[in-house]
């Protein structure tokens, strides 16, 4: 049994290993796969595993060996599942592994705006403080989370975990989501996507990128929000119009964007956010803690074993 790992960078760079795996067959992994490359290198592979590479429907044709693909991430937009699934192709994927990650992240993301982490860290590198007559300095208020409004769009997994976090800083919590008013906790208020633009203090994006949900964020829903609003961003990057987030801030419209990802990834050097003070940017790594990427490693071991075994698990096309 081949099993060939097509970008095995994204997900291990050299700090776990692969030994689960190599219990189930011939492993061979390649850091990285261009499109180029991915037909040649996966065309005697029984399993490919990747995290990025896209597999469409010509590239699968040209694979008559393959009977299982692995994704290594919980989003799986990268292969065409309907062909895969013509093809006699199981596709799996890795639910949940990240959850507590991305919510950490999101709350760091929070808390770098609303205690001004970075802009005090420099200000103390510039000797701001050591040349004070106070005992402390500051020259722009920190915010508390206690009492104001966070919205939520989408109460997935991380949503909930955020949710969870959040109530225990204090803060009100409102959600769009299509569960039932009945389902939630009762101290989260189900609103309107309009509702939870024009109530939200921070507002915080946990949706799945959709027809429904593309440019969620534009220029139309921006004038709807706070000028003051901290706009949070760990889901997809086309869940926002960039250009339309990067100008709210520049005229000041919007208190802040924080984003761990983008609509081009890897991002343009152009991209008008990273002119803009008020937007945090993260390079997509609020999922790539060590402890979710063991977990990711061992769960993707446990999926190959239950294909193997006839009993495939966390199937996306069945």
């Amino acid at each position: 049994m081949k099993i060939v790992i097509l970008d095995g960078y994204a997900a291990n760079p050299g700090d776990l290993d692969y030994h689960l795996l190599e219990k189930l067959g011939e492993v061979v992994v390649y850091p990285r796969t261009s499109d180029a490359e991915k037909v040649e290198r996966a065309k005697d592979a029984d399993i490919i595993l990747l995290n990025k590479v896209q597999i469409d429907a010509e590239t699968l044709a040209q694979l008559p060996k393959l009977k299982y693909i692995g994704i290594q991430a919980t989003g799986f937009n990268v292969v065409d599942i309907e062909a895969a699934r013509k093809q006699g192709i199981i596709v799996t994927n890795i639910p949940a592994y990240s959850t507590d990650s991305v919510a950490q992240m999101t709350f760091a993301l929070i808390l770098a705006v609303t205690n001004r982490v970075e802009h005090y860290t420099q200000e103390n590198r510039n000797e701001r403080w050591a040349y004070n007559k106070d005992f402390c300095y500051w020259d722009t208020p920190l915010m508390e989370l206690a009492g104001k409004t966070l919205g939520i769009m989408g109460l997935g997994n991380i949503g909930m975990k955020v949710a969870n976090i959040a109530r225990q800083f204090g803060m009100n919590i409102c959600a769009c989501t299509s569960k039932n008013s009945s389902d939630l906790p009762e101290w989260i208020q189900k609103v309107s996507k309009e509702g939870l633009l024009a109530t939200s203090d921070i507002l915080s994006l946990h949706c799945p990128l959709s027809d429904d949900t593309y440019h969620f964020i534009n220029k139309e829903s921006l004038e709807k929000m706070k000028d003051t609003a901290i706009l949070v961003n760990t889901g997809r990057g086309l869940l926002v119009d960039e250009e339309a987030v990067a100008a709210a801030l520049h005229e000041g419209s919007l208190g802040a964007y924080c984003a761990d990802v983008m609509a081009q990834e890897p991002p343009s050097k152009e991209n008008p956010l990273f002119g803009e003070p008020n937007a945090y940017l993260t390079p997509h790594i609020a999922w790539a803690t060590y402890e979710a990427r063991e977990r990711l490693n061992k769960q993707v071991a446990t999926n190959v074993k239950a294909f193997l075994e006839g009993n495939p698990i966390n199937v996306v096309n069945k």
